[in-house]
């Protein structure tokens, strides 16, 4: 079978993708990312033969099938529009379009090409809630009408290596990123364990300062943002963005008319399913708590994989669509993830206007495109050095004091 050549663009988070389509005959012909120390040492964990660029202009003339898209969150659009001018495939890390603008540009870019897109989402991938889906899709649970999804990772701000690794600029996103916008880790299993799409959304927020003395440079500071959306089949989801409360853990359930399906809250792969007693299926328990299997042939390269084993499923996945010539299915399809993307926008948007609800448009009717297509609101710093439009935060005027600054410069200068 012939291997499938495929170009890493950010050689930082994107080399655990790529070591898991190596796994899968594909072959990583080309590595671009503009700090050099990334780059070497991504180049080494890949082995020889890659061609090293610095640059994407060079680096989209190479002759390969496929990118994965694994430079800044936010960053993603303009990149993949030139894959799509390129006609190569693209495997889109984390959010799909930063502004709403760049949702409608993508969509439009996309259906004049012959791409396959796929949104990198992982979590749905979780031993956990391929189970929830798995029970889901026996229709034992009834009508599925409420679900939830928590992504909830507090982090020591005395971690000193994050922050030289990943936040070693005053600018960067990571110091800017409204709480609702990194959401596809808890929205994305509950879309695909129940099959719906959020049509309207509204949210709240805790306004949280730190008040040590630590390198703090974030100018964003809300935690546990509640976003909840009706969505196309009448049911709601309440479900987190970026959430900084309580210990760390993932947590996700779905509920129906006649049971409910959750993981348990200990960090571990167990599953708690509930039948109401007066509408048992037939040999099933009212109440059941176990380790779901994972009945796959790739197994042991799966449980070696980072993010529960969604690493390479979600890379497997990919490369499927292209041996079968097929666009992924809900939720990692371009439209589901322009969908939740603007869910993580408009829920942002809902914080700072009192918690009003927002529809969310259908990217699959140019009628609802045209409402946003000139909507470049942002909260991040342009590559360009063009100033956010938008604020980050729920206290517009928060700024991390003068003592955490300067313990952050000096973390960085050390």
């Amino acid at each position: 079978m012939k291997k499938i050549r495929i170009g890493l663009f950010g050689a930082g988070r994107g080399i655990n993708l790529a070591l898991n389509f190596m796994l899968q005959n594909c072959e990583i012909v080309a590595l671009c990312d503009f700090n050099e120390k990334r780059l070497t040492a991504g180049a080494a964990r890949i082995g020889p033969g890659a061609a090293l660029y610095r640059d994407f202009d060079s680096f989209i003339e190479h002759d390969m099938d496929a990118v994965i898209l694994a430079n800044y969150f936010h960053e993603h659009t303009p990149y993949a529009i030139r894959c799509f001018e390129k006609g190569l495939h693209v495997f889109c890390e984390c959010i799909s379009n930063g502004t709403m603008a760049e949702g409608v540009e993508l969509i439009r870019a996309f259906e004049k090409s012959s791409s396959i897109y796929m949104l990198a989402e992982n979590y749905p991938q979780m031993l956990f809630n391929r189970e929830i889906k798995r029970v889901c899709d026996t229709g034992t649970l009834g009508r599925l009408i409420y679900a939830e999804g928590e992504y909830n990772h507090p982090r020591d701000p005395w971690e000193l290596s994050y922050l030289r690794e990943y936040n070693y600029f005053e600018k960067h996103w990571r110091n800017y990123t409204p709480s609702e916008y990194y959401l596809t880790h808890s929205l994305g299993p509950i879309m695909r364990a129940t099959g719906a799409t959020p049509k309207r959304v509204s949210a709240y927020t805790v306004f949280d300062p730190v008040t040590e003395i630590c390198p703090k440079p974030n100018r964003n500071i809300d935690v546990s943002p509640c976003i909840v959306t009706q969505n196309d089949d009448g049911s709601i989801f309440r479900f987190t963005g970026f959430g900084r409360s309580g210990g760390h853990h993932n947590a996700y359930r779905v509920c129906g008319t006649k049971g409910s399906i959750e993981n348990l809250r200990d960090n571990s792969d167990q599953v708690l399913l509930h039948y109401n007693a007066w509408q048992l299926p037939e040999g099933a328990q009212e109440t059941s708590i176990y380790l779901p299997d994972w009945n796959d042939k790739d197994e042991e390269l799966i449980k070696a994989s980072g993010h529960g084993g969604g690493d390479f499923i979600t890379a497997r996945m990919f490369v499927e669509c292209i041996r079968e010539g097929r666009q992924p299915e809900h939720p990692f399809d371009i439209y589901s993830a322009v969908t939740m993307s603007s869910v993580g926008i408009l829920a942002h948007r809902s914080v700072m206007e009192g918690n009003r609800p927002f529809d969310i448009p259908d990217f699959r009717r140019e009628e609802d495109r045209i409402q946003y297509e000139n909507d470049r609101l942002t909260p991040f710093w342009g590559t360009d050095g063009s100033a956010p439009s938008y604020p980050c935060c729920s206290h517009p005027d928060y700024r991390p004091t003068e003592e955490q600054m300067e313990s952050y410069y000096a973390v960085l200068q050390g």
